[in-house]
């Protein structure tokens, strides 16, 4: 997390603790998020937070929306500890990219885990090609990608 993201997080949690939200003082640090923050979800989540805010700044100001924004204050405050908490596992990473091989078999439909023989191959390609020829109202790329598949499938055997 870089250093001004710091700084929001902890004027968020100086003032989130208090009895009664220093309101002004939460436009104010909202304000400069919505104002200088780049991050995609921080950003939106403040400019949400923003409106809320100042109509409870006012004098008149119920306590709906005094309520209402502490609730949106609170969903950015939440938004900004994410920021700087670890991922759990490897849900972040982006997946390995296939094969050339494990290509050809998802394009094929067969599975990735077992050796293959010809007329599994072959039955496969047929099941696909129904729907992938050209004559049959699909593409022709896409049938010559299947034809690909196949022939590499069967050369690797």
């Amino acid at each position: 997390m870089d250093r001004q993201t710091t700084e929001w997080r902890l004027g968020v949690e100086r003032l989130w603790p208090a009895a009664t939200l220093d309101i002004r003082e939460a436009e104010w640090l909202t304000a400069d998020i919505v104002r200088y923050s780049t991050d995609a979800r921080l950003q939106p989540a403040a400019a949400r937070a923003l409106p809320a805010l100042r109509i409870a700044s006012l004098e008149n100001a119920d306590r709906g929306a005094r309520d209402e924004a502490r609730r949106l204050f609170e969903i950015m405050r939440d938004v900004l500890r994410s920021l700087d908490a670890a991922g759990f596992g490897h849900r972040d990473l982006a997946p390995k990219p296939l094969s050339p091989q494990a290509r050809h078999r998802r394009l094929l439909g067969l599975p990735l885990d077992r050796r293959l023989t010809p007329a599994e191959i072959h039955r496969a390609y047929k099941r696909a090609a129904k729907t992938a020829h050209p004559d049959g109202g699909g593409d022709a790329q896409q049938f010559l990608a299947l034809s690909a598949a196949q022939d590499a499938l069967m050369k690797e055997r």
